[in-house]
């Protein structure tokens, strides 16, 4: 094998995974066909579950810094006040803040990581065929050259060419729902402290303030029929509606460094991995951009599977552990498909009746404080648990399967770190001695040994690299999982 395993696709997901299987210690070669790294993007909001993936990955660096903590979103009607959410601490134990910030600078960040575990994107690198044996994958390319891997991982979007080669059906529908997309400076400046989003008969528009003095405008537009414009057509339209629909006449758009149209999808692939080709991130799922959740479930994707495919590799897991990756991430995109289609429906209501609900009704329920504080937890998909699926469990809380927060914890020497911290391509063992033999005669050197801080509480527990608790007991139950788990 030329290399264990062959990421097709250099987004955000590809270069996560990329990195995890890195710490991992598993050799990867991550491929693109575009020419070189994107400098603009759709998305630029990580919610608070992606700034810990980030974070885990020894990826956040100094994003947070330069990122804008614009945390609330103030809706109008011309230029009345209608509804206040503030997005905060979900209180669930997290030291990675959510974060304003271009996915193109988050990738940035991912390929400064993964050139400092060894590895580069290769550009320009369009994948043409596939063929899997018992033993690999083989890729063919554009330029004629062909790649042999062990696994190979399709995160490249979409219009994904690894689905579409290894013949995993992707429905769904392409809806009309329409919307420009413009990054320039606005004159008169609008309050930077968060986004404004104003209701219009003909469509709602929104203000993101971005790094720098940039603004992030986005529109709901159903009557602009062009299907290839050009990108002043796009900003043109912008400045016509934009003093239209906020009713303010003096506002202008001027210095436009982007402009993009696109129309929304909802799809989700039959199955996330077929032999040795596995799925991740928008190649998996896509859906409406309302709520932000598009990267920040393809980065919870890689982290998943990237832990699970790297103890196939190294021949510590029988190969259907990697079924779990698809049983415990399917489900969360069906219902952040499902979440991004009611927040769409919701946001472009074209009917009389549709905009009174939204307006007068769900404005009022949305200003209530503990709304927010839902939306926030909602949002933020550190709720997420696998405690339903196949590695999951019962009894009390935490759960195996549920998400274990960024715990104070002291390392066997005494000095102090955070469980997160440590968990970077590691599992990690919080309890006793014996807890921790019975975890490393299955993993090896990829676990460590901690201490909680504070009052013991006299069951030991096994902390997924992903930050999920995989069991609890003493070092019988542990080997117990993971003999079961790894088979």
């Amino acid at each position: 094998m030329e290399t264990d395993v062959l990421v097709v696709g250099a987004g955000p997901v590809g270069l996560a995974l990329a990195c995890a299987l890195r710490q991992h210690g598993v050799s990867v070669r991550v491929i693109d066909k575009a020419e070189g790294p994107a400098t603009t993007s759709r998305a630029n909001f990580v919610h608070a579950r992606g700034s810990e993936v980030l974070d885990r990955l020894d990826a956040l660096g100094d994003l947070p810094e330069e990122s804008v903590r614009a945390m609330t979103i103030t809706s109008y009607a011309g230029d009345r006040p209608m509804m206040k959410i503030r997005f905060g601490d979900p209180g669930l134990g997290t030291a990675a803040a959510p974060m304003v910030i271009s996915q193109a600078r988050v990738e940035a960040r991912l390929r400064e990581r993964l050139a400092g575990l060894g590895r580069q994107p290769e550009w320009d690198k369009r994948l043409t065929a596939l063929g899997q044996d018992t033993a690999g994958v083989t890729a063919a390319l554009a330029d004629g050259s062909t790649v042999r891997a062990g696994w190979l991982v399709g995160c490249d979007g979409s219009a994904s060419a690894v689905r579409r080669l290894a013949g995993i059906r992707f429905p769904g529908v392409k809806v009309s729902e329409r919307f420009l997309l413009v990054d320039g400076r606005l004159d008169p400046e609008l309050d930077r402290s968060g986004t404004s989003g104003w209701t219009h008969p003909d469509g709602v528009l929104g203000a993101m303030p971005m790094p720098g003095d940039q603004w992030r405008l986005l529109a709901y537009d159903a009557t602009f029929r062009d299907d290839k414009p050009g990108e002043e057509q796009i900003a043109e339209r912008m400045r016509r509606i934009l003093p239209e629909r906020t009713g303010l006449t003096g506002l202008r758009l001027h210095d436009v460094t982007w402009a993009s149209l696109f129309s929304v999808h909802r799809r989700l692939a039959d199955t996330y991995r077929d032999g040795r080709i596995l799925l991740a991130g928008d190649a998996a799922h896509v859906h409406a951009p309302f709520g932000g959740q598009g990267m920040l479930t393809g980065l919870g994707d890689a982290e998943n599977l990237a832990w699970k495919l790297a103890l196939v590799v190294q021949g510590l897991a029988a190969e259907r552990l990697l079924d779990t990756y698809q049983a415990e991430r399917r489900p969360l995109a069906t219902q952040v498909l499902r979440g991004s289609t009611a927040a769409t429906k919701v946001n472009i209501a074209g009917s009389p009746l549709g905009r009174f609900l939204r307006d007068q009704v769900l404005m009022r329920v949305f200003n209530q404080a503990w709304i927010q504080r839902w939306t926030t937890y909602t949002t933020s998909q550190l709720w997420v648990s696998y405690r339903r699926g196949p590695l999951g469990g019962r009894g009390r809380k935490p759960r195996p399967g549920d998400r274990i927060g960024d715990l104070a914890c002291e390392r066997p020497g005494g000095s102090r770190t955070r469980l997160h911290a440590e968990l970077r391509g590691k599992w990690a063992v919080l309890g006793d001695q014996a807890a921790f033999e019975a975890a490393r005669q299955r993993l090896g050197d990829q676990v460590v040994s901690l201490r909680a801080a504070g009052p013991a509480s006299g069951l030991a527990m096994l902390v997924r690299p992903d930050a999920h608790l995989a069991c609890k007991g003493g070092p019988a139950e542990l080997a117990r999982w993971l003999d079961g788990a790894l088979g």
